[in-house]
């Protein structure tokens, strides 16, 4: 994720809210004690999201792909009075921590955790949804796409994350490994799907946001 130089992504920081201390205390135990910690959402893009969340102001939001929960309760926080955020997982290894930090956020009643292939998950849910965050393998990116875009209301928007891959996407196509093809894939599906419109944001290490015509 190492593209954007590091003084104006320290300046950014410096000049955005401060994360809330619980998110604080599960970044540094996401960097202390879980594999991959860069996986982590983190300051800079929890803000985001937060901020995201509270200007569509969703009933419903679907996150696949959970990690430690840090990005899930960044999004819940625009959540309407009678919200809820489903949140798909395939890892049960990380359950505890997660539901530890949700329910020190008061957030039980609105984050409900699934645990398994989102694949599988997604088409079972009865739901129409405000919001979808996409943070999960990057195989399926164009997939889950496919498979939550009926299931988003008109005016709703999808957020992908990832979609620069450390500027991976950049490399000649017969250079980049399965997981940049897929990711280029993505981003190429998006940009020509008449039923969407789209901007990829340059933050971190890349945002797609597409709303639903």
């Amino acid at each position: 994720m190492d593209f954007i130089d590091e003084k104006i992504i320290d300046y950014t920081e410096a000049h955005t809210q401060p994360e809330p201390e619980l998110l604080a205390q599960l970044n540094r135990e996401t960097w202390g004690k879980v594999v991959m910690p860069r996986m982590l959402s983190g300051h800079l893009q929890g803000r985001i999201l937060s901020t995201f969340s509270h200007m569509i102001k969703p009933k419903r939001i679907l996150e696949i792909g959970t990690y430690t929960g840090y990005s899930a309760l960044c999004l819940a926080e625009g959540l309407t009075e009678d919200g809820k955020l489903i949140t798909i997982d395939i890892n049960e290894e990380l359950e505890e921590m997660i539901s530890r930090y949700i329910t020190a956020a008061k957030m039980q009643d609105k984050i409900i955790c699934k645990v398994g292939n989102a694949m599988d998950i997604i088409p079972k849910l009865n739901e129409q949804f405000d919001l979808v965050f996409i943070d999960a393998d990057k195989e399926n990116y164009s997939n889950y796409f496919d498979l939550v875009l009926p299931m988003v209301v008109s005016g709703g928007f999808i957020i992908a994350d990832n979609v620069l891959w450390s500027g991976n996407v950049l490399k000649a196509e017969t250079d980049m490994d399965e997981e940049t093809q897929a990711l280029n894939s993505f981003n190429k599906k998006v940009s020509a799907d008449i039923r969407v419109e789209n901007v990829l944001f340059p933050v971190r290490d890349g945002l797609m946001v597409i709303r639903k015509k």
